[in-house]
């Protein structure tokens, strides 16, 4: 049972790494994190894969805990079939309230789906919940700037208006990425201002910061940045 689990992770609490943690993620109470290292949670998804107590946990939402919804998160990871992974997913994503967690889940059997995984990104970037969005956009920066790239998915990415911080952070690492693989492609954007200015800046930001961007790339991107007042808080992340 669900409580059953919460012991377990107790079992694993670090309260100094709860501190820690609490500092990176402003939008979840201190009180809902426990404090446990991504490692063991893991391996306690691991050991807890195919079982009766995993199925009874995953059926359960919301989750109390930060750590709870890892753990959903690392189980989810493990789903094999490709139409019950989606479904799963289907069904957490609403209940996804935190960076940490949106980013932290990357289904294995995707690898293989390019195909279905790209008739379902469209539907996450429609999305009026941040972390879907959010998860939406991580899936085409993780699974679609290499050999299965096409310039139409950098539309999709600038084409979200959603003006959320995380949102909005996730867009401009999808783009600065993009500059590193796909160079070429993604430079129009920037030099045409496609993107919101914050967005805009925040890529040229996340590339200069790359070592896989080279000096020349870098200086002739800082010509690029526009001139704004920054209204976004960009203490979050």
């Amino acid at each position: 049972m669900e409580d059953t689990i919460q012991m377990k992770l107790f079992a694993l609490q670090d309260l100094q790494y709860r501190d820690f943690q609490c500092k990176l993620m402003p939008t979840i109470s201190p009180d809902r994190v426990i404090g446990v290292r991504t490692p063991l949670l893991r391996a306690l998804a691991k050991e807890l894969k195919g079982t009766a107590e995993a199925e009874r946990f995953m059926a359960k939402l919301p989750h109390q805990y930060y750590e709870e919804n890892n753990l959903h998160a690392f189980l989810l990871e493990q789903i094999k079939d490709f139409d019950q992974c989606i479904a799963a997913l289907q069904r957490f994503l609403p209940y996804v309230d935190n960076w940490a967690t949106c980013d932290s889940m990357s289904p294995k059997v995707f690898k293989k789906h390019h195909a279905e995984l790209l008739q379902q990104i469209p539907k996450w970037l429609a999305s009026k919940q941040t972390y879907t969005i959010r998860f939406g956009i991580g899936m085409l920066m993780g699974h679609f700037l290499d050999e299965d790239f096409d310039a139409s998915y950098l539309e999709m990415v600038a084409n979200v208006t959603e003006e959320d911080y995380y949102v909005r952070m996730m867009a401009a690492w999808y783009f600065a990425t993009a500059l590193t693989k796909q160079y070429e492609t993604t430079i129009p954007i920037l030099e045409q201002k496609r993107l919101a200015p914050w967005v805009h800046n925040k890529t040229i930001q996340k590339a200069c910061e790359s070592y896989r961007i080279s000096p020349e790339i870098k200086t002739y991107l800082k010509e690029l940045k526009l001139l704004m007042s920054n209204k976004i808080n960009t203490n979050k992340m």
